[in-house]
């Protein structure tokens, strides 16, 4: 019977020896976000680098550090990103949103005078 694995831990070494080969040269890079966080994440030499990468402090988009200065992304100010607001605003006119507005709000106190209703019932 053949106990090769009896005896070690997951994580502290192959079963094959150690790893005689050469890693691919690798470089890292800076990116910082809205916020002034600094992440700084390793590539493989030979990568496509990204533009941005998300922040691992805040989760925002941070933009790639070349030269002190943030990469130019070629974006405009006039493609700002459409808010939710804005998309909803495309669908549906103002006063078909405050009528559906108006609709929730009277479910939501109808349902909430029930349970208040339920509540002195069973108290």
């Amino acid at each position: 019977m053949d106990h090769g694995l009896r005896g070690t831990r997951i994580g502290a070494h192959t079963v094959f020896g150690g790893f005689d080969g050469e890693l691919e040269p690798r470089v890292s890079y800076l990116f910082r976000c809205e916020h002034n966080h600094e992440t700084t994440v390793t590539f493989s030499a030979e990568a496509e680098l990204p533009d941005t990468w998300g922040c691992r402090v805040c989760g925002a988009s941070a933009t790639r550090i070349a030269d002190d200065k943030p990469v130019d992304l070629g974006v405009s100010d006039a493609a700002a990103p459409r808010t939710h607001w804005d998309m909803l605003l495309e669908r549906r006119s103002l006063e078909e949103l405050e009528e559906l507005l108006e609709e929730r709000l009277n479910f939501l106190r109808e349902r909430r005078a029930t349970a208040l209703a339920d509540m002195r019932a069973n108290s």
